[in-house]
């Protein structure tokens, strides 16, 4: 059992990296922290996560850590877990061969952490720090490359990719996520195997653009996407906004591209995967719906784009295998975020079962983006904002004042007609016509003949 923590309060995922560190040396191995959590050190950042490499086989790891997983032995790496937080533990080796374009086909164990730094994916990922001293081990001249904002692989760049086809796009993302900079070599790389991607998982796939989209350097990671040719891969829906005019009326920033840049470039850090995914795919129905003024007689029109926009967030969501419930808000912000334009003219009712939709903020925000990115009017989300600040929430969701029972009991036959008038009830109690359930009874007996039974 490793040594020197207390189990009396939560250890932090340092603590628990140190004390990984320590009871492996202990019992004469080597052991150091490696990879993002020393690149974040040195750069002022917080790390995610601590990893640990060492000497030890995976095998000698789990017996040290009885509380050990070894969810990826047969690659030399343990998950060492406790109070919520878990460190990676791998083996110092050498990768041989990648038939399946992620995966080692099989890892020979080294005996030193210079070897093994040669397999990992860019320099500035490449470095080693001792966990007692903090002095910095480098085989790779990753610090030069932090200090000068690079992100350069490893050797051969086309072999790094080679072995994993994601690498290219954490390029991007790392790039993005830094403000740094690809290397030339690299970058050429990249965009030389940027059709491998295909062979990556949806999943994969998924995640990294996640993150490129809520670490706070969207914009730049979806610029850097496109110009290293990865964007018409992944995400061609996307690609196809480039170039595709607006009514400049209405949008004087230019096309849906550049809309939708501006738009992203305002997700923080942070931000919910659905909002940001709702905001990136919002005006994705646009370039399939575009119709120039030549055409229409007076200006670019896009007739009917959230509708044909949701079949498209849907496709891209069930392509990347999101969720159900991530899907149904994605395609939601997509299908939604015209109706504020309408808010002036909706009824009381209407309103408040907009207002209603699950996660409204993020219609909200996306709405606030969207007006920012373009004609800058915020007159819609102003009286929304000022609806919901008024309104008391029994009076947005009202309790039911009339069940199905209740019609029946008042000799209404069951069936479809049941749904309207319920629907009809619920109307009048969100325009404030009725309040009590004497007064739905007689306003259905007003608005809705009774049906005679068949005979």
């Amino acid at each position: 059992m490793p040594s020197g923590v207390s189990h009396n309060r939560g250890v932090t995922s340092r603590e628990l990296a140190n004390s990984i560190c320590e009871t492996l040396e202990q019992n004469g191995h080597q052991a150091l922290l490696v990879g993002g959590c020393v690149r974040d050190l040195l750069l002022g950042r917080e790390p995610a996560d601590y990893d640990v490499t060492t000497d030890a086989t995976p095998e000698r790891v789990t017996e040290l850590f009885r509380e050990s997983i070894a969810v990826g032995a047969q690659f030399g790496v343990v998950f060492v877990p406790r109070d919520g937080m878990k460190v990676e533990v791998a083996t110092f080796r050498s990768d041989m061969g990648y038939s399946d374009g992620r995966h080692p086909d099989r890892v020979v164990y080294s005996k030193t952490a210079q070897e093994d730094v040669q397999r990992r994916d860019f320099t500035i990922n490449g470095l080693l720090m001792r966990h007692d001293t903090g002095e910095i081990l480098d085989f790779v001249d990753g610090q030069a490359d932090l200090k000068a904002g690079v992100v350069r692989a490893i050797g051969e760049a086309d072999r790094r990719f080679t072995e994993d086809k994601l690498r290219m796009m954490r390029a991007v993302r790392f790039a993005a996520r830094f403000g740094f900079e690809i290397e030339h070599k690299t970058f050429t790389a990249i965009r030389r195997h940027a059709g491998a991607v295909r062979d990556v998982s949806a999943e994969r796939i998924r995640e990294e653009l996640t993150k490129l989209l809520t670490e706070g350097a969207a914009r730049t990671g979806f610029e850097l996407l496109d110009k290293s040719w990865l964007l018409s891969i992944v995400l061609p829906e996307v690609a196809a906004m480039k170039g595709v005019p607006q009514p400049p009326q209405y949008h004087p920033e230019g096309d849906v591209w550049i809309h939708t840049l501006l738009m992203i470039e305002g997700l923080p850090a942070g931000t919910s995967p659905t909002l940001a995914w709702g905001v990136l795919l919002h005006d994705v129905g646009k370039p399939p719906t575009f119709r120039p003024a030549s055409v229409t007689g007076d200006r670019i029109r896009f007739d009917h784009h959230a509708e044909v926009g949701v079949r498209m967030a849907e496709a891209i969501c069930r392509r990347y295998r999101f969720s159900n419930e991530e899907t149904e808000q994605i395609v939601a912000l997509v299908a939604n975020h015209m109706r504020f334009m309408a808010v002036d003219q909706m009824r009381t009712s209407t309103l408040k079962r907009f207002v209603r939709l699950p996660q409204f903020d993020e219609h909200m925000e996306l709405h606030r983006l969207d007006c920012l990115s373009s004609h800058r009017n915020l007159d819609s989300y102003a009286k929304v904002q000022r609806f919901l600040a008024e309104t008391p929430e029994e009076q947005v969701r009202p309790q039911r004042v009339l069940t199905g029972t209740d019609l029946s009991e008042m000799g209404y036959i069951p069936g479809p007609v049941f749904s309207e008038i319920l629907g009809a009830v619920e109307d009048a109690q969100l325009e404030g016509q009725i309040r009590t359930k004497t007064e739905a009874e007689e306003f259905v007996r007003k608005s809705f003949v009774l049906q005679k039974p068949k005979a």
